[in-house]
């Protein structure tokens, strides 16, 4: 079972049809009691890093994540929650992040080299493989995914960066170390690439379950 963890930002919604429409077996809520009978996490996220942090601490889920990863046990942040998963964040004069991987967001500069681009990043780009034989690849080609995010994620680690794509610079797209594993698009919302992408995240879950049956 996955558990999606509900703090009050995110496409709560969207995912849930996601896995449903999968058929993989999920609990959504804020609840930590209820998410630790999960065998995998999904930390979705929409909106302001700081604010999101925020709501983590409120609701006391920032030690239940924390514990959570240092278990070994997955989790998977989606756009905003991606970003979480990092150092911190420029966003609101700077604010911690979860500290799972090495690297912060920065916003998008409104131009570069005098050509100016939008900001938010929205809209479908095309991904990179850096590591094709990732276990979150597999099964899936370069196609476009879909974006909507105005900070992007600055690391100078590069073996965490499982996928990436363009947009006036190198977008980390997916990323992960050991149990942890982030996408910058929005799955649910990327068509075939994406839902494979959960499926995998569910193999991924299931293994990890089998392992400690």
């Amino acid at each position: 079972m996955i558990g999606i963890i509900d703090y009050g930002m995110g496409n709560l919604h969207s995912v849930s049809k996601a896995l449903e429409r999968l058929d993989l077996t999920y609990v959504l809520s804020e609840d930590t009691g209820e998410l630790a009978e999960a065998d995998g996490l999904i930390l979705p996220g929409v909106g302001s890093f700081h604010d999101a942090m925020n709501l983590l601490k409120e609701k006391e889920q920032l030690d239940f994540i924390k514990k959570w990863v240092a278990d070994g046990r997955p989790l998977l942040g989606i756009c905003l929650g991606m970003q979480l998963l990092f150092d911190g964040s420029e966003e609101n004069q700077d604010t911690e992040g979860l500290g799972f991987l090495p690297g912060y967001a920065r916003s998008f500069r409104k131009s570069e080299d005098n050509v100016s681009y939008k900001v938010p990043h929205m809209g479908w780009n095309k991904l990179q493989f850096k590591q094709p034989d990732h276990e979150m690849l597999t099964n899936t080609e370069e196609g476009h995914v879909y974006f909507v995010h105005s900070y992007v994620m600055r690391t100078e680690a590069e073996d965490i960066l499982i996928a990436t794509a363009d947009y006036f610079g190198e977008v980390p797209a997916v990323v992960g170390k050991g149990n942890v594993i982030g996408t910058q698009f929005h799955p649910e919302k990327s068509s075939r690439i994406g839902m494979q992408l959960l499926e995998n995240f569910g193999k991924i879950v299931a293994e990890g379950r089998n392992n400690n049956e």
